[in-house]
């Protein structure tokens, strides 16, 4: 499959073609995903076929786009007889992927906008309007800049970190058990020994961090002190003892800390606690939340798909022969007892009933399934008693020493960013992105570099072109 997105393949050095369908595999979704101006027709069925975007069930018109969830009435012609007539598409928004980046997807639809069996309504990672976009598109310049482009080495504009071109985000998760040892059980807590008040400012009363905290490398997540043994004590453990009484030996701080190289937001934080372990405040609080969002949620999609079914059958009390301003001064939930002479619509009613039983006993299944599963204990490992996982969301931009690649093996890595007023620029006076080696193209042969460069510069110029008179009519 990566073969196939190289464009000008048949230009390429076998090995070199190798190289480029292999790094493809490997490029990190960046955060403002760009489709390429010069590709190979395929971009669309990968991304489709692969499964990050969420694409139509059915043909119909958007009712109603956010960020989470996308609403289709569905077309007449493609409905089953007494059913609502609404597709729910619920959208996943910045997990953790198990290369720890970001699985974010986007609606690229609007409200009332008409859409077909198998249209993209949503993008996911690395995909631009239902392509797939895996990098992003850049002026190039071929020519030697004093010696920072030597052996593969790549010179980039200050502008393409500025815009965030190539900024990622990634979400880091870190895991915190409390077990229970030959010695006592460990504890979660924010009552940790020998830690000042400034370090424990960002835990709450139960000992772990809160949702949203700036944190850096060394900071506390999860406070976790271990019971130790009687051991030799040393002079200054002596005093503590002396001042402090028992409770300052006893235990030891095993803290869950950032890693020292890391610093993001913290973005979700869950707790797991063993079946007849009593739950803290914590785990209270996120349970009562998550709880709360499920309920949200499914009484959401409860009303969209009431809403309609009840519009089919108002208009089936309609054709039946009964005025609308009666309808609309009757309650809503009357209409279905409404009996109609017209067998035929009769039994189309009969059947919209049925559906709105069904929705309703659907609905409190769905709750109550949620409600278990968030409530009930945790089935852990012996000898655990609670687990905490904190997620960190990290966002990187690009630096010196990462690498580079394009689609036909020709890789590098960057040695220098560079400001904008000191790239070489074109006639017109425009700085180009990035400044490549050009004796990274004769002994690697691969052509296809050269072609593809000079097509994206045409279709850049088109594009231009064409936007320019657009403006212009």
């Amino acid at each position: 499959m990566a073969a196939s997105l190289i464009p000008f393949l048949e230009h390429d050095d076998a090995n070199r073609a190798l190289m480029g369908a292999n790094m493809q595999r490997q490029a990190v979704p960046t955060l403002k995903a760009d489709k390429p101006l010069v590709g190979t027709g395929i971009e669309r069925n990968v991304a489709v076929d692969s499964g990050v975007t969420a694409v139509a069930k059915r043909g119909g018109v958007i009712q109603s786009v956010d960020a989470s969830r996308i609403v289709v009435k569905v077309n007449e012609e493609e409905l089953v007889p007494g059913e609502a007539g609404i597709d729910i598409y619920n959208l996943t928004k910045y997990t953790r992927s198990n290369q720890n980046t970001c699985i974010n997807q986007r609606p690229c639809v609007m409200p009332g906008e008409p859409v077909a069996r198998g249209d993209v309504l949503a993008d996911g990672p690395s995909t631009d309007l239902g392509e797939l976009a895996l990098g992003q598109n850049m002026r190039i310049a071929f020519m030697p800049w004093n010696g920072y482009n030597f052996e593969d080495s790549i010179l980039v504009s200050e502008r393409v970190v500025q815009e965030d071109r190539f900024t990622t985000i990634h979400i880091q998760e870190l895991t915190c058990v409390a077990r229970d040892t030959k010695l006592g059980s460990e504890e979660i807590t924010a009552d940790i020994p020998n830690v000042g008040e400034s370090a424990l400012s960002k835990l709450d009363e139960s000992g772990i961090v809160y949702i949203g905290a700036e944190v850096k490398g060394g900071d506390i997540l999860v406070g976790k002190v271990t019971p130790k043994g009687e051991t030799q004590l040393t002079p200054e453990e002596k005093l503590l003892r002396a001042i402090f009484g028992e409770k300052a030996s006893d235990v030891k701080d095993t803290s869950l800390r950032v890693p020292n190289s890391v610093s993001g937001t913290i973005i979700d934080v869950q707790v797991f606690t063993r079946d007849g372990v009593e739950k803290d405040k914590r785990a209270l609080e996120i349970e009562q939340m998550q709880l709360k969002e499920a309920k949200k949620d499914l009484t959401e999609e409860f009303q969209i798909l009431e809403g309609g079914l009840l519009n089919r059958v108002k208009a089936v009390l309609i054709e039946g022969g009964y005025s609308e301003a009666k309808l609309d001064a009757t309650d809503r939930k009357k209409w279905l007892e409404l009996t109609l002479e017209d067998d035929a619509l009769q039994t189309q009613l009969e059947q919209l009933a049925e559906q709105w039983d069904e929705l309703k006993a659907d609905f409190d299944k769905k709750f109550e399934t949620k409600r278990r599963k968030i409530t009930q204990g945790d089935d852990l490992a012996p000898g655990v008693l609670k687990i905490v996982k904190v997620y960190l969301a990290v966002k990187r931009r690009i630096q010196p020493g990462d690498k580079m690649a394009g689609r036909h093996g020709n890789k590098g890595v960057i040695s220098k960013i560079n400001p904008v007023e000191d790239m070489p620029y074109d006639e017109k006076g425009q700085p180009v992105d990035i400044v490549l080696n050009p004796l990274g193209v004769p002994s690697r042969m691969n052509i296809g570099q050269i072609l593809e460069v000079h097509l994206g510069l045409a279709a850049k110029g088109i594009g231009d072109k064409i936007n320019q008179m657009v403006k212009e009519q």
